[in-house]
C-alpha cells in the first residue's frame, strides 16, 4: 500500500501585501533549530560560556556607578544607583539585541537564503527567542540582587500589582526590536552605509533612555522629547512595579504599543519586498 506524501508547491510572492504569515507555523523545528544555533553559536568557543550574561552587565552598572553616581551625582530617586542602572540595563540589553541582531539578517545570511527555501522572517524571530534565555537569567540575577539589598536594609521594595504587566513589556520590546531590526536589515541590502549609523545610532538611543538616569531629572523640552521614546514608559513603569518610584505610565504604554504595532506592520511589509530581490544587491 502506498504512502500518501504531503506535496508542497512553492510558488513566487506577487507584492508587498503578500506575506504569508501563516508559513511560519509550518517552519517552527527550523525557528527552534535557529535558536539553538544562535544560542550554541555565540559562546561556543568561550572559556566562561552563558556566564558572560551575568559578567557583562554587572561590570557595566559598576562601572555607572562610579561614573553616573559617585563622580555626576546624578539622582536615581531614593533607589540604589546599582540596583537603578542594573534595573535598566537588563531591559534595555534585550531590546538592543533584538533591534542589532536582527539588523544583519539578510546580510549576515545571504549564502544560506541563495541556497534553499524557507520563510526568511524564521530568522529574525529565532533571534528575538535565544535573546529570551539571556533576559531570563539576567533577570534572576536581579532578583537575587533585588533580595540582597532588601533583606541587608540597603533598599526598600514597593512591590506594584502592575508588576503583572513585565511579560507585556517584553513583548513589546520583542516586537519593537524585531520590527525595527528587519526594517534596517531590508534597507541594509542596498545602502550599507546604514549599518554604521545603526552602531552610533543604538549607541546615542541609550543615553535618550532613561537608564542612568530616571525621567523626573529631566524637565522643560529635554523631558518631552525623552517621553516620546517608546522605551520610556517600559523602563519607568518597570520601576515603578519594583521600587515604587515615580507613576504608573498608562498613557506612555499604550504609546508604546501604537508605536511597536506601526514599526512592526510596516518592518515586515518592507523586508517582505526586499526578499524577492535581494539577491540581486547582497
Amino acid at each position: 500500500m502506498e504512502t500518501l506524501r504531503k506535496i508542497e508547491v512553492i510558488t513566487p510572492k506577487r507584492g508587498m501585501f503578500d506575506v504569508r504569515l501563516h508559513e511560519l507555523w509550518g517552519y517552527r523545528d527550523l525557528i527552534l533549530l535557529f535558536v539553538r544555533r544562535d544560542f550554541v553559536a555565540q559562546y561556543k568557543q568561550t572559556i566562561l560560556g552563558p556566564l558572560w550574561f551575568i559578567i557583562q552587565p554587572v561590570l557595566t552598572a559598576i562601572m555607572f556607578y562610579v561614573v553616573f553616581a559617585k563622580i555626576a551625582a546624578i539622582p536615581t530617586q531614593h533607589v540604589h544607583p546599582f540596583l537603578f542602572y542594573f534595573t535598566g540595563l537588563t531591559v534595555w540589553s534585550y531590546f538592543s539585541e533584538c533591534f542589532t541582531k536582527t539588523s544583519g539578517t539578510f546580510v549576515a545570511n545571504a549564502n544560506l537564503f541563495g541556497k534553499v527555501y524557507f520563510p526568511r522572517l524564521t530568522v529574525p524571530i529565532s533571534i528575538v527567542i535565544s535573546g529570551l534565555f539571556k533576559l531570563l537569567i539576567q533577570l534572576l540575577i536581579l532578583i537575587f540582587l533585588i533580595g540582597i539589598f532588601s533583606l541587608s536594609g540597603i533598599q526598600h521594595i514597593s512591590i506594584h500589582w502592575t508588576l503583572v504587566l513585565f511579560p507585556v513589556y517584553v513583548i513589546l520590546m520583542a516586537f519593537m526590536g524585531l520590527g525595527l531590526g528587519i526594517l534596517f536589515s531590508a534597507l541594509t541590502t542596498k545602502y550599507r552605509d546604514l549599518s554604521f549609523l545603526l552602531t552610533f545610532g543604538v549607541q546615542l538611543l541609550m543615553y535618550a533612555t532613561p537608564i542612568i538616569y530616571p525621567l523626573s531629572f529631566t524637565s522643560g523640552r529635554i523631558h518631552d522629547a525623552l517621553a516620546y521614546n517608546p522605551l520610556t514608559s517600559i523602563l519607568e513603569n518597570v520601576r515603578y512595579s519594583i521600587y515604587g518610584i515615580g507613576q504608573f505610565d498608562a498613557f506612555g504604554l499604550l504609546y508604546t504599543a501604537s508605536f511597536t504595532l506601526i514599526v512592526l506592520i510596516f518592518g515586515i511589509l518592507v523586508f517582505n519586498r526586499i526578499e524577492q530581490s535581494f539577491m540581486d544587491t547582497v
